[in-house]
């Protein structure tokens, strides 16, 4: 009876163990001021929260349904589309729309996006 505890208890251990080595990457949200960002970003991280976390990772490069957007503005060009990566090009895709990304140019304000586009060059 109580080595097939100890058995018992050496396989909790080993799950436990597997279940922590398994390369989960979930995180412990940071606040805003963690992250250091200022009032127009922190809009645009709510507003990112709202209407593209359901799609685009913001922090990591696991993906969900599309890419992720984690350094989109550190590379010169989007890499699905291939056009430059810029303020001008990704606003233009985030009114309009692209390929299977619904156009939010209804939902969103101008200044609605200008605060998402800040908090996107933070990631």
């Amino acid at each position: 009876m109580a080595s097939a505890f100890r058995n018992w208890q050496a396989l909790a251990v080993v799950a436990v163990a597997l279940a922590l080595s398994s390369g989960c990457d979930v995180q412990r949200r940071k606040s805003d001021a963690e992250l250091g960002l200022n009032p127009q970003q922190a809009a645009g991280r709510r507003l990112y929260d709202q209407y593209c976390d359901r799609c685009h990772e913001p922090y990591s490069s696991r993906d969900k349904k599309a890419g992720t957007l984690q350094g989109v503005f550190k590379k010169q060009f989007l890499s699905e589309s291939g056009m430059p990566a810029n303020d001008e090009r990704v606003g233009e895709i985030i009114v309009t729309g692209r390929n299977m990304m619904p156009a939010f140019g209804q939902t969103l304000s101008q200044s609605q996006v200008k605060d998402l586009l800040a908090y996107l060059h933070t990631l």
